[in-house]
């Protein structure tokens, strides 16, 4: 049986979980988020704590009660306290700015790249250099991140770029002269 799958998970005091057949709905403070479970998993709400049950022991389902699990505990902690990831720009000229839900970068090229915010993410820019991701959804906040990376990944011989706070990368020593 999967370790992580048989912990149950501590529902805080202000989260409300409603299962409805295979749809489990979690709704917090800071939002609501659904899962949808999937077959030979089933949940169920004691005392405070909620506990994902497996009906039979077929590869597939054991593959996905741990899975499941931590994802409902993730949702938790989204609709509590929500996730949040920073990213930082390096670069003589780069920049971010933020006009609604549009953010453009000037990272080098030559005309600026547009990136569209989704829905359910809230994005701020310190400094035009400093941007912070907040949402509830992990996936997404993660997902947002990687794409803002994508824009412009850091440069193994300079470092320019967009990089994850605290990211600590390898750098390449340049060409000998003779």
């Amino acid at each position: 049986m999967s370790r992580i799958g048989r912990k149950p998970i501590a529902v805080p005091a202000g989260v409300d979980v409603k299962v409805a057949g295979r749809l489990v709905s979690v709704k917090g403070p800071m939002g609501k988020l659904d899962w949808k479970l999937t077959d030979g998993l089933s949940v169920a709400v004691n005392d405070g704590h909620l506990v994902v049950n497996r009906s039979g022991d077929a590869r597939d389902v054991r593959a996905m009660h741990g899975l499941v699990r931590a994802e409902l505990s993730n949702i938790i902690h989204g609709v509590t306290k929500g996730y949040e990831k920073s990213l930082e720009i390096t670069g003589v000229g780069y920049k971010a700015q933020l006009q609604g839900r549009d953010m453009s970068f000037n990272v080098g090229y030559i005309n600026p790249v547009t990136y569209t915010v989704p829905q359910g993410i809230d994005v701020k820019v310190d400094k035009q250099t400093l941007i912070s991701i907040r949402g509830i959804d992990k996936r997404l906040v993660g997902q947002v991140a990687a794409n803002i990376r994508a824009i412009k990944p850091p440069d193994v011989y300079k470092q320019k770029g967009i990089r994850y706070a605290g990211e600590v990368l390898r750098k390449k020593a340049g060409k000998t002269g003779k």
